[in-house]
């Protein structure tokens, strides 16, 4: 049975429509006239909005090169599409402070009108993401081995800051299916102090059902094959 070819975008795409999806689902059920309730629900779309223009950024600095490098041209569909993410996310970042100043009638008002459009936004990203994942992976995986593909994935973790990274995993660890969690975290186990590693696996018991950490743990305990 082949192994299947390494897929960058897979798993942190994973991590944002999680994301985007629990935003949109808070954002709908936001009580306006609650400050407490509408004040955390604007925090998390700004976050989540920057953590979008952060991914954006990753990929304009690492992937689109690789794929212009190898097939020029290649990334001109995807650059388009992230210009004009760039542009939605400063107009959200706008409705934010407009709902967050508005009073009365007018907050609900605003509040439905960043609903409406961050459903844009995220639809736009949903079909985007498909791209990059069946379009974009073709020609990566045309024009690289996987020990390629590997090394520009670890050279993207390494330009991540570490509170950045921490936020990511807040959305990856229960995004991935019980495979791919166990793949990550035993490369994560081989890289990093035993203390570090602790905080990750304690992350993932505040985040993980009974039975997922179950599986998790199994993974983890199990004897690994020697490396070649």
């Amino acid at each position: 049975m082949n192994q299947p070819r390494i897929n960058m975008y897979s798993g942190i795409h994973k991590a944002l429509r999680l994301y985007m999806s629990d935003t949109q689902s808070r954002l709908a059920r936001t009580d306006a006239a609650d400050h407490e309730d509408l004040h955390g629900a604007l925090a998390q779309v700004r976050e989540l909005l920057g953590a979008m223009r952060r991914h954006v950024e990753h990929e304009r600095n690492f992937v689109h090169p690789a794929l212009n490098a190898r097939r020029p041209g290649s990334a001109q569909v995807t650059e388009g599409d992230h210009d004009h993410h760039e542009w939605a996310i400063d107009k959200l970042l706008a409705l934010c402070e407009h709902c967050a100043s508005a009073a009365g009638a007018a907050r609900f008002q605003h509040l439905e009108h960043l609903h409406l459009q961050l459903s844009v936004f995220i639809g736009e990203n949903l079909v985007h993401m498909n791209l990059e994942e069946t379009e974009n992976n073709a020609v990566l995986w045309a024009c690289y081995s996987d020990e390629e593909l590997h090394a520009i994935h670890e050279r993207i973790v390494a330009a991540i800051p570490p509170e950045e990274m921490q936020a990511t995993l807040r959305w990856m660890l229960p995004a991935l299916n019980p495979a791919e969690r166990a793949g990550m975290l035993l490369g994560m186990r081989a890289g990093m102090p035993p203390p570090a590693f602790a905080g990750v696996l304690e992350m993932a018991r505040s985040l993980l059902s009974v039975r997922d950490m179950q599986k998790l743990e199994a993974a983890l305990a199990a004897p690994q094959p020697l490396a070649a």
